[in-house]
């Protein structure tokens, strides 16, 4: 079987780094099988086309290629989990397409001569559904592929349905949907090694959950290892959820700058590397002007010489694997760059 060797070495680097890998149990999965009579009755007959027969919607015509909503798009069968919203983009096709799917060993990739072209068709392991296919015209700075996929074989669960719809699993994607409905704020930091980052954040009086992962790059899902060879532009992050009835964002920016070294480039504690670069990632206009005025305030009073904390705005999280979770709880005697001890004394005034 022939494949370009583009898409071969997209693979590659993808299955070798566990780039695609979500790292977290999917209840939603399993291997379905209706009858093709079962399926006529219920899916639409275009669904049913596109799905079984391999059919192709039109472009411009179709329900999703133009859909700018939150939210994870599943297998119009079996529910699965295929696609984001946060990977989704504009190709001008007609037809929706993403740089990469949720887990891209959730999928099967054939070689498709139909037409007289050489096309690779992507298919779902879960109920066999015809999806569409896989192209290398996708975003240079992303995956460099473009997943062009039938809205007919797929259904879309907005972000503020897929808690009750059974894919909560899946709400760190959208944090501003996950806080409001709870009534909170968040914020995503990079401050080194996150463990240390973890342990010093879930502990403050207001902050509710912290989660371990990754932001600021361009590789979607990277994995652990791929984080570690510097390539992906990712930083070790935490995304932080807090109660500004108890804990304001100023105290939250305080604590971070507090905890680490906002003055080193690239570097904390033992661990050198872009990958532990500080960095915060703002959500609202007065999240950045509140960080810039302590910046600005932190240098003027003398507590730094300079900061060079990066100030960007948030535009996706990524969970990191489970062991990495609550990782100084599940061992005490872990490597920590922080001083925990910092917590608990009162923040400077400044």
């Amino acid at each position: 079987m022939k494949y370009s060797l583009f898409i071969i070495i997209f693979f590659l680097i993808l299955l070798l780094t566990g780039g695609t890998k979500m790292n977290i149990n999917n209840n939603n999965s399993c291997s379905v099988s209706y009858s093709n009579e079962d399926l006529k009755k219920i899916l639409t007959p275009e669904q049913y086309k596109v799905v079984k027969e391999n059919g192709t919607e039109a472009p411009f015509q179709n329900e999703y290629w133009n859909n700018k909503e939150d939210g994870i798009y599943v297998d119009i069968v079996s529910g699965e989990p295929l696609f984001s919203s946060t990977e989704k983009y504009d190709s001008g096709s007609g037809w929706p397409s993403f740089t990469i799917p949720i887990e891209v060993n959730k999928l099967s990739y054939i070689k498709d001569n139909a037409y007289g072209m050489v096309r690779t068709e992507v298919r779902s392991k879960s109920a066999n559904s015809h999806l569409g296919h896989i192209f290398e015209d996708g975003p240079k700075e992303s995956t460099g592929v473009r997943y062009c996929i039938n809205s007919a074989s797929l259904k879309f669960i907005p972000a503020s349905e897929m808690e009750s719809k059974g894919y909560a699993k899946y709400m760190y994607l959208f944090p501003k949907q996950y806080a409001g409905t709870r009534s909170l704020s968040f914020i995503v930091v990079a401050a080194g090694c996150f463990w240390g980052t973890e342990e010093y954040f879930s502990k403050l009086s207001g902050v509710k959950e912290v989660i371990s992962g990754y932001s600021g790059g361009t590789l979607p899902y990277p994995s652990y290892d791929a984080i570690c060879t510097g390539l992906t532009g990712h930083a070790e992050s935490v995304l932080i959820y807090f109660d500004e009835k108890i804990i304001s964002f100023e105290s939250i920016v305080k604590h971070f700058f507090r905890m680490h070294e906002p003055d080193v480039l690239n570097q904390q504690g033992n661990d050198i590397g872009t990958q532990y670069r500080s960095a915060i990632f703002y959500n609202s206009d007065s999240q950045k002007n509140i960080i810039e005025n302590l910046i600005q305030r932190a240098v003027k009073v003398g507590k730094y010489k300079r900061i060079v904390t990066e100030v960007k705005t948030f535009k996706v999280f990524y969970k990191a694997e489970e062991y990495h979770q609550d990782y100084i709880d599940k061992n005490p005697n872990g490597y920590c760059h922080v001083n925990l001890g910092l917590r608990d004394k009162p923040l400077d005034e400044y």
